[in-house]
């Protein structure tokens, strides 16, 4: 029996959105939808050109014209739409399964909900919303896909350093307790940052040049990661700095554990889980002396670091896992995305 095939448009077709089209090609058959639609300000011109050559993942491998609207991905179509809003779009007529919402512009749900009440009959967005009110289920895959009922309309994806820690929190929680935690995302430059100083953000570090310095900004790691393990609110400290790399960033994690541990329990753990298990394929692990570019597209929600875990007298532990914030992300979001559409669609 073929698999059921399911229709899925693009809003906003920046970093993540380029990367979710590109990821689900480069799976071939393995995701079982199509994107028939994206909708972004960008012109024709730059849309094409953006989407065959990337800076930072290199050429697109397969072929990519434009004819009028379609801009054809390996003989496939994909309609391309210029509206500045949900409303604008006629989602019915589309007859799409789900929008996948890539701008990060709409974190209430009353942003969200202006794609359901113009026709999308259900909306998977790229970041976390402003609080747990604003949707209808937050998912990180690989721990929590199950609590998906198939009735959700607006679900989350959660943030790429979410998609890193929460996997490493909860397996480690359930096998050696945790206490508290402490969390620094070094995170590499983002679009948020101007590449010479500028009056560019309401936060006066980002208006300061992305490449010419080791910036602290703010972050609701923290936050996010208690709502999919409340069982540690309270206890999670974060803060995040960005450096002057275009990709791929790391979790430098301190845990005080419940019971006395080390370093190579730690690491058995770890592996093990990236072995086999629920996170095998999510969570990798390595002892190799990496440096980050290494870990450029690479699909993995987190990559541990085994070299670098190091126990503290018996309960104070600190790990380093790598995660490429752009692909991994965007897989994790393409896993999410199936799953949300074989609920909604049981066949």
């Amino acid at each position: 029996m073929s698999k059921p095939s399911y229709k899925v448009a693009l809003n906003g077709y920046g970093r993540i959105g380029r990367c979710v089209l590109r990821a689900l090609h480069e799976r071939h058959d393995e995701t079982n939808f199509d994107i028939v639609a994206l909708n972004d300000l960008a012109d024709q011109a730059s849309i094409e050109y953006l989407t065959r050559f990337d800076s930072t993942h290199g050429r697109f491998p397969g072929a990519v014209s434009v004819d009028g609207d379609c801009l054809h991905i390996n003989g496939d179509c994909v309609k391309v739409l210029r509206e500045r809003t949900p409303e604008a779009i006629d989602w019915r007529a589309l007859e799409v399964d789900l929008v996948l919402e890539c701008s990060g512009a709409y974190n209430t749900r009353r942003e969200a909900q202006r794609f359901i009440d113009a026709g999308a009959p259900r909306v998977l967005l790229s970041q976390p919303m402003a609080s747990e009110a604003d949707i209808d289920a937050t998912v990180v895959f690989g721990i929590n896909q199950a609590c998906l009922s198939g009735g959700e309309k607006l679900v989350s994806n959660a943030s790429c350093t979410t998609n890193c820690s929460v996997p490493l929190l909860k397996l480690l929680n359930d096998a050696v307790g945790l206490e508290y935690v402490s969390i620094t995302t070094i995170h590499s430059a983002m679009n948020d940052q101007p590449v010479i100083d500028a009056y560019h953000h309401e936060d006066l570090r980002r208006t300061r040049s992305a490449f010419q310095s080791v910036i602290p900004v703010s972050t609701g790691l923290a936050r996010g990661i208690e709502r999919l393990l409340p069982e540690l609110s309270g206890r999670i400290q974060a803060k995040a700095i960005r450096v002057p790399t275009v990709n791929v960033s790391c979790l430098d994690i301190t845990l005080q554990t419940a019971r006395d541990t080390s370093t190579q329990e730690i690491n058995r753990i770890l592996r093990g889980a990236s072995e086999s298990g629920p996170l095998q394929g999510l969570l990798a692990y390595t002892e190799l002396p990496h440096a980050s570019c290494d870990f450029n597209h690479d699909p993995h929600s987190a990559i541990v670091d085994g070299s670098l875990t190091r126990v503290s007298g018996p309960r104070l532990v600190n790990l380093l896992a790598w995660f490429d914030n752009e692909w991994g992300f965007a897989n994790r979001m393409l896993d999410v995305a199936e799953h949300f559409l074989r609920t909604a669609h049981p066949h």
